[in-house]
């Protein structure tokens, strides 16, 4: 947004001030309501971005979504505004900052706080979901705290309505953050949105009480694998009653996964929690620190099929992967995929040699070897369930652009077909 229009004055109602933060699509100031001397913060889309990429439907649905959801521990939505080639949001101002930044700092939570938060939390997704709204992004990072310590959950923009559901009952789009997605989000099957959220709402617990995620693994693959199993170990300080909520909400099987009714049964739940803002203890944190730099990548990324290793990894070794390797998800068999990159080897003038059934060695023929020696690489395919499955190509030797350049003018153009396509806007 130019400097001449952060200081204009929006429809003759909010004056614009200091930008607070921005994405790949948005910008957000903080502005005041000019009548009333109200605080606010006002989101700026631009409208070309938003069409260029498809997202016209997606931001239709996030402004549709949030007039519907008005709540004490929801982000207001004011009104929208728009002009020519910007949509104004004029939402209610959290000062208080991310969840996720106050674990991040601090460390796990007692359980009084940590209850307080959850209660709030599921009162929320609770209200959502008697409106036919499932959020399908819950994570510390899109809950935010007010002034008073209260939580306020926030962005809409993956959300789902009844209306989405397939004639199976079901939401088929794969979106979410990486670990804290469901199971049965993953497998590409179907899923019901409340109980994908309920799952979600589970990890947040988790990570409240402990101050690190329940499933974590560099390699992504092996963490869809720990997430389809439930594989997670609840730390010593977890309370008994504690450690038996946080298993019946990171239930793997949608089917017997504990419902909200029956949540607010449970013991641990109906405790009384703290009135007050919550006190944080301090403690050794080196698992968190793992976590620090995660990026808030949606698996909406899956369908448009590459570069999924950087989910979790630190700057230097996203840096490296960048160069060395690259991912994409398919829902073809193992057995298909190798076939077409042995096509797409022979094509370039490349060897092939097989070794498995999911594996495959791909080295310079008769192309002539460069300074770093003969370019050489393995692909191989990782089954995360039986209807999905990961490709991985990573670079063994020969030169990092040669590698490069094969990826981007050969190799991708020709698996497009394979990796998962984005949907079609709007379509679940």
């Amino acid at each position: 947004m130019a400097a001449e229009d952060e200081k204009k004055v929006l429809h003759g109602k909010y004056e614009l001030g200091r930008i607070l933060g921005h994405g790949t699509f948005a910008k957000v100031y903080h502005a005041r309501n000019i009548q009333s001397g109200k605080s606010v913060a006002i989101k700026v889309v631009g409208k070309e971005k938003v069409i260029k990429v498809g997202m016209a439907e997606q931001v239709k649905r996030e402004i549709s979504v949030m007039k519907m959801v008005s709540h004490p521990n929801i982000v207001e939505l004011h009104e929208v505004m728009a002009s020519r080639s910007k949509i104004y949001f004029a939402m209610e101002l959290v000062r208080g900052g991310e969840l996720f930044s106050k674990i991040a700092r601090s460390g796990r939570l007692k359980e009084s706080a940590a209850r307080r938060y959850f209660h709030q939390l599921i009162s929320a997704v609770d209200f959502c979901h008697s409106r036919g709204v499932f959020h399908r992004d819950l994570k510390p990072e899109n809950l935010l705290l007010d002034e008073a310590g209260d939580l306020k959950v926030a962005d809409f923009g993956l959300s789902a309505l009844t209306e989405h559901l397939r004639p199976d009952g079901l939401l088929h789009t794969t979106c979410g953050t990486p670990a804290y997605v469901a199971p049965e989000v993953i497998g590409k099957k179907g899923y019901d949105g409340a109980k994908a959220d309920i799952w979600s709402c589970g990890v947040i617990l988790f990570v409240l009480l402990a101050g690190f995620l329940p499933f974590q693994d560099e390699n992504v693959v092996a963490m869809y694998q720990k997430i389809r199993r439930g594989d997670f170990r609840c730390p010593p300080w977890f309370s008994p009653d504690a450690r038996r909520l946080i298993a019946r909400l990171l239930d793997p099987n949608p089917a017997t996964r504990i419902t909200i009714a029956k949540l607010a049964e449970s013991p641990w739940f109906r405790k009384s929690s703290t009135p007050a803002p919550p006190q944080q203890i301090t403690f050794d944190d080196n698992i968190w620190s793992k976590e620090t730099s995660m990026n808030a990548f949606h698996i909406i990324s899956l369908s448009e099929g590459f570069d999924l290793s950087p989910l979790f990894e630190e700057e230097e070794k996203k840096k490296r992967r960048e160069e060395e390797g690259l991912r994409f998800a398919t829902g073809r068999a193992a057995s298909s995929v190798i076939s077409r990159l042995e096509e797409v080897a022979a094509a370039a003038r490349l060897s092939v040699r097989r070794s498995g059934e999911s594996r495959v060695r791909i080295e310079g023929g008769t192309v002539a070897a460069g300074l770093r020696g003969r370019l050489s690489m393995t692909a191989e395919v990782f089954t995360v369930t039986p209807s999905v499955s990961v490709v991985e190509v990573r670079r063994d030797g020969g030169d990092a652009m040669e590698y490069n350049r094969f990826c981007s003018q050969e190799l991708r153009p020709a698996l497009k077909d394979i990796a998962w396509a984005s949907p079609a806007p709007g379509a679940e």
